[in-house]
């Protein structure tokens, strides 16, 4: 990226501590009000190791020699200090004798010759200072930048609880497994696809002429789910002591990468929808926006650029909203039918809270994803995620996997239905969120809090084990699970239609 001149780093303090990316180069494009990232950089500087290993750890093999990096620059950002300074004391040393210059002359002019120093002499020489004081402050800010963007990419620490390597550890079971009216013909049916194909809750080739593969209409009851499903879990939620908020569905791409999420992955595949800019505005350098992939996004830059109090934590939102993936991947068991999708329903819960509360208010939202598992009435294992699986921003995550009839050959039949996600201040450091901390003995100013985000219920892939589960081949019906029938207008099972 391009360098922003006219830059000051007067102090070595700059690069030396969790200072905010101030007017750096890579800001260029981004409206006055973009958080501005407060990285520990000194951290990083001082264990090096640590976070190299991390990156392996964490397969972002591309990063781990970005703590090796960091530290050369900043033994040049270094140099450039000492030479700056040298030459600041100089220019000051002019400084002080044009100031004595100026008093003679107030003197008469028989005593012009009695001046110290020529003055012409001493301003050409200020001048050139100047120049190669302000060729210096370019490179120390061009260095400052590499130095951001560098601790940047580097994924969050991994936490202590989370498994070295690729390998999942199964921690617990939701609800006992059903396997007394499996066969032979799961496959066929009981796969969600073909039931909704035959009880017309579902249409594919519709949504594939309309938008492309990968999307989907939900019809008659299947419909009447999505809402009983987003109001029931909503309602598990707000009971227990979440808000409810309406996001979003469009945000700036500077602060989903903010949040961890970037527009291709690791593996260089699309993740995110990016808006168009009109003709009126390409080139115009204003920041893109782009399709939100969760409702987390949106609902982390709620506090963005904002200083919280330690009495309102932990803070806990949840709400509703469209999601957009664009990674739904190549056709296949994996992805047929409802599992993997461009665009769904999803409620997402998210907290803020203080970084000696994280655990406590984690593991409450872990008994909420339990809650309303266990009320549906799905079979589900609950798993400690592995390093190599974790996004940028997770510390930690534990997904949970239900039981899918027709996925026999993918995974002995699990797929995942909801994850939950411990981010440590990941992503407040990169969106200037604080909490402001009782002055005691020990303590005063100010923190990052910590973020975790948890799914409380995406509706696909719910929905679609729904159907799997509730089918009942003898009767040719759908049971509808008991919580959900209060918003279902009375609707209790689902048969076909004639």
């Amino acid at each position: 990226m391009q360098s922003t001149p006219k830059i000051k780093i007067p102090k070595a303090t700059a690069l030396l501590g969790s200072r905010p990316f101030s007017r750096s180069c890579c800001r260029r494009n981004l409206p006055s009000i973009a958080p501005r990232p407060s990285l520990s950089i000194k951290h990083i500087r001082q264990n090096p190791e640590l976070y190299s290993q991390n990156c392996i750890d964490r397969n972002y093999k591309e990063q781990k020699d970005h703590p090796f990096k960091i530290i050369r620059l900043f033994d040049d950002w270094k140099e450039l200090q000492r030479k700056g300074r040298g030459l600041r004391e100089r220019n000051n040393d002019i400084r002080t004798k044009l100031s004595h210059a100026k008093t003679f002359s107030g003197r008469d002019i028989e005593e012009e010759h009695k001046k110290p120093e020529d003055t012409d002499s001493l301003l050409e020489e200020a001048k050139r200072l100047k120049t190669q004081i302000g060729e210096i402050e370019t490179q120390e800010a061009r260095l400052n930048g590499e130095i951001q963007l560098l601790a940047q990419e580097l994924p969050n620490l991994t936490s202590p609880d989370t498994p070295i390597g690729s390998e999942a550890k199964v921690v617990g079971y939701i609800n006992e497994a059903d396997r007394s009216s499996t066969s032979a013909h799961d496959g066929r049916w009981r796969n969600h696809v073909y039931i909704g194909n035959e009880f017309d809750l579902l249409d594919f080739a519709g949504a594939a002429t309309t938008t492309g593969w990968g999307w989907y209409y939900l019809k008659n009851e299947a419909a009447l789910l999505e809402q009983a499903l987003v109001q029931y879990a909503l309602s598990i939620a707000m009971k227990n002591g979440f808000s409810c908020v309406s996001p979003p569905s469009i945000v700036y791409s500077h602060i989903a990468g903010a949040c961890g999420f970037h527009p291709r992955d690791q593996g260089g595949e699309q993740q995110s929808y990016i808006l168009q800019q009109n003709d009126k505005n390409q080139g115009s350098q204003k920041p893109d926006l782009s399709l939100a992939g969760t409702a987390e996004v949106p609902f982390a830059s709620m506090q963005a650029n904002a200083s919280m109090e330690a009495k309102e934590l932990p803070l806990r939102v949840i709400g509703a909203s469209r999601c957009y993936r664009a990674e739904a991947g190549a056709r296949g068991l994996e992805t047929k039918g409802l599992y993997r999708v461009h665009e769904f329903t999803k409620v997402e819960m998210f907290a803020w809270t203080l970084k000696e509360d994280e655990h406590s208010v984690f593991d409450s939202m872990v008994e909420i994803q339990k809650e309303i598992l266990q009320g549906l009435g799905l079979h589900c294992r609950i798993l400690e995620m592995p390093s190599a699986d974790l996004g940028a921003s997770a510390a930690r995550k534990l997904d949970i996997e239900t039981f899918f009839p027709s996925r026999r050959e993918k995974n002995q039949g699990w797929g995942e239905i909801t994850s939950l996600s411990l981010c440590t201040d990941y992503q407040t450091r990169r969106l200037g969120t604080r909490v402001k901390l009782p002055v005691t003995a020990t303590q005063s100013g100010s923190e990052f809090p910590s973020t975790m985000n948890g799914t409380a219920l995406a509706v696909p892939r719910v929905l679609a084990a729904l159907l799997e589960k509730g089918w009942d081949e003898t009767e040719m019906l759908i049971t509808i699970p008991r919580v959900l029938r209060p918003w279902m207008h009375g609707i209790d099972v689902i048969k076909k239609r004639r």
